[in-house]
């Protein structure tokens, strides 16, 4: 029987869902009994008879009228939903679910006789936007600053610094304290975990430690000891430990220094690619500049971007939140993979369970932000054309060339997305106005390389 013929009923539900209710004729129900029959016959061993032999009445009698009726009504089930989305043109997302379960609906059928099944499924949303022209949003803008040129001479000196011993001087600020030392807590005496060590190389720099122990070495010399009183700070990363007070006995085994390279140069060919300083300065000083200009465009679409999801109105299907949440935590692993961590041990099931909990907001915000666009999209009929698709994949093509295993059709798909998103990103650019926001006092001004 053709799909044509089935009596198709469907009914919005909250949150992208749809109920289907399908009318099944009586002959198609029969027909799928007979048919499950007929499977069974060919899978079952009956002693005395060849396989797909039995006759009817020795196979039903042997298998049970329950099981032959719960294989027809899978199979229908199954074979129903499939000709249901065709005919309808249902956009489903993953798997059905059967009103009232299968257990209830196995009880109803009787094969040829008519049959009514009701699905419920989340279904592809429909996102609209109120408006999509004349949007106002507020950005931050990252500015260049040129302190940052000698804050990371300054770190590239270090680096190429030598390390020398310290002879005759007390420990100062900016050494290299080798110390020996053991921690309690002072309110119960207990030892610290992990708050000892019988040799450690320590920079006696501000923060490197906790409050007091830097500077508890600070004018010691070598081969005295004293005890240190020290405070962990309320946000210490150890729970147990937070905001308790603790001593410290610390022995100065051996102090060193730094001996920095002359700003000159030959510094310059040392710590780049640079001939000369005026060469590393002008370098470095372009790529905070290049920096500070992202971090600005960033800003300033990221900003427009919400602005644009605020007139969105779309209801999210739990099937595509689930499977961003999946997304979000198997990126996670990948992470910790590429950081050498061993992901099967790490990854228990409470804690993927916990990692799912706390990554739905933010795949509830990742989908609203690539709704949003798709709406955009269609609203403003924006697309990218063949021609800079194909150009645009030549160029990738030409930067993996050493690459394996490039999947044609993903390559493709994944330059779409990216044309498109910044195709979109554009236009919102031209049709918005976006104003400059006051810094955030808790971010640095300027941008780092």
């Amino acid at each position: 029987m053709s799909a044509a013929s089935l009596k198709v009923t469907s009914t919005a539900r909250p949150g992208s869902r749809l109920a289907v209710e399908v009318a099944i004729p009586a002959e198609r129900s029969q027909a799928s009994y007979e048919a499950a029959i007929s499977q069974l016959s060919r899978s079952v061993n009956l002693p005395g008879f060849r396989k797909g032999k039995v006759p009817r009445s020795v196979l039903i009698q042997q298998l049970g009228g329950l099981r032959i009726r719960a294989t027809a009504l899978e199979n229908l089930v199954d074979a129903i939903w499939r000709d249901t989305i065709k005919q309808e043109t249902i956009e489903a997302l993953g798997q059905p679910e059967v009103d009232g379960g299968y257990e209830a609906l196995l009880e109803s059928f009787e094969p040829g006789k008519p049959l009514s099944v009701t699905f419920e499924a989340d279904v592809a949303p429909t996102p609209t936007l109120k408006t999509t022209k004349g949007l106002k949003a507020e950005a931050e803008s990252v500015n260049f600053d040129a302190t940052k040129v000698d804050e990371m001479l300054e770190q590239s000196r270090r680096q190429l610094a030598t390390v020398v011993p310290v002879e005759g001087r007390k420990a100062e600020e900016g050494d290299i304290a080798v110390v020996g030392f053991k921690g309690t807590y002072s309110d119960d005496g207990s030892e610290i975990e992990g708050g000892s060590a019988e040799s450690m190389d320590v920079d006696l720099e501000h923060g490197r430690m906790i409050p007091g122990f830097i500077e508890g070495v600070v004018g010691m010399a070598i081969g005295d000891s004293k005890t240190v009183a020290c405070n962990f700070p309320e946000d210490y990363p150890k729970e147990d430990a937070r905001g308790r007070k603790a001593s410290f006995e610390i022995e100065l085994k051996d102090l060193k220094t730094r001996e920095l390279p002359d700003l000159d140069d030959d510094f310059a060919k040392q710590a780049s690619e640079q001939e000369t300083l005026s060469e590393l300065r002008s370098d470095l000083e372009k790529r905070l500049k290049d920096d500070a200009e992202r971090r600005t465009t960033s800003n300033r679409r990221d900003a427009l971007l919400a602005a644009l999801v605020e007139q969105l109105e779309v209801e999210l299907p739990e099937t595509l939140v689930q499977q961003e949440v999946r997304n979000l935590v198997e990126q996670t692993a990948a992470q910790f993979s590429q950081q050498g961590m061993d992901v099967k041990s790490l990854f228990t099931p409470e804690l993927v369970r916990n990692l799912m909990e706390t990554s739905r907001p933010e795949a509830e915000e990742r989908l609203r932000r690539s709704l949003a666009l798709s709406a955009l999209a269609e609203a403003e009929s924006l697309k990218i054309e063949d021609p800079e698709i194909d150009a645009k994949v030549k160029e990738v093509k030409a930067e993996l060339s050493g690459e394996r295993d490039i999947d044609p059709n993903r390559l493709r798909q994944a330059v779409i997305e990216d044309l498109l998103q910044e195709k979109l990103l554009g236009w919102l650019e031209e049709n918005s106005t976006v104003s400059e926001k006051a810094p955030d006092k808790d971010k640095p001004k300027a941008a780092d390389a």
